[in-house]
């Protein structure tokens, strides 16, 4: 039997039982385990962390757990220097693409309104989510544990909250983008960017009051939308405002 000690610290106690929680406890393994297989055994999924420290050391993932070993593992450094180490995560992307998966719908709309470049697609596997992640560098956004367990998962980020507005504000307080955040430039439908267009191209389209009040106009290409500052707009600007001042 291999005993090891180990702590998880900050907002990785959140895939903890309460019992273990944001203290050292004792774990025995009855065969010799990679320090990543064991800790996904206790419920952390790998990209969540940045720096695992063995005995004072930091190892990779790979580092095969030694009896009486004693362990601490840590989310992703926002401000402390830990250049040193050996970092386990790419360092965060300030401006970074997100690929979301099927129970996220809600949050792809409105971090595309925040102008953040968001993949979603109403029907996709897990392989496919995997695969664009990779090929287009995008974080996978999910409340899917098992998804973030799986080896070809380089980046990616659990999400807690279960209120699609509640979720953004985490995800853009995660990542530290409120200064990233450039509204109404994207598609809420389709993720495409949107272009200004004079209103006389548009306005046999446009409905006979929005012709009267309204005169600046964005179009979507792909969707073939045109978008202007209607009813909704204020409450969008308030969220917006809001974000920016997390």
């Amino acid at each position: 039997m291999i005993k090891i000690y180990i702590r998880f610290y900050e907002e990785l106690n959140d895939f903890l039982p309460e019992e273990k929680k944001k203290k050292r406890f004792q774990h025995n393994l009855f065969l010799p385990s990679s320090v990543k297989d064991l800790i996904e055994s206790l419920g952390v999924p790998h990209t969540e962390i940045d720096l695992i420290l063995v005995n004072g050391k930091s190892v990779d993932f790979g580092y095969v757990v030694k009896n009486e070993d004693d362990i601490s593992v840590y989310p992703v450094f926002e401000t402390l220097d830990i250049s040193n180490l050996q970092h386990l995560r790419e360092k965060p992307l300030r401006q970074p693409k997100f690929i979301v998966d099927l129970q996220l719908g809600k949050l792809a709309r409105y971090l595309r309104l925040a102008g953040f470049d968001t993949a979603y697609f109403n029907k996709i596997s897990e392989n496919e989510i995997i695969k664009l992640s990779f090929s287009e560098s995008r974080t996978i956004l999910t409340r899917n544990i098992q998804l973030l367990k799986r080896t070809s998962v380089k980046r990616g980020y659990f999400v807690r909250n279960t209120n699609s507005k509640l979720q953004l504000f985490e995800v853009i307080e995660r990542f530290n983008l409120q200064g990233s955040i450039c509204e109404f430039v994207r598609c809420l439908n389709c993720n495409s960017l949107l272009k200004e267009i004079k209103k006389e191209i548009v306005e046999e389209k446009l409905p006979p009051k929005v012709k009267t009040y309204h005169n600046y106009f964005m179009f979507c290409e792909k969707c073939n939308k045109i978008f202007w500052k209607g009813n909704h707009y204020i409450k969008m600007k308030r969220l917006i405002d809001e974000l920016k001042s997390l």
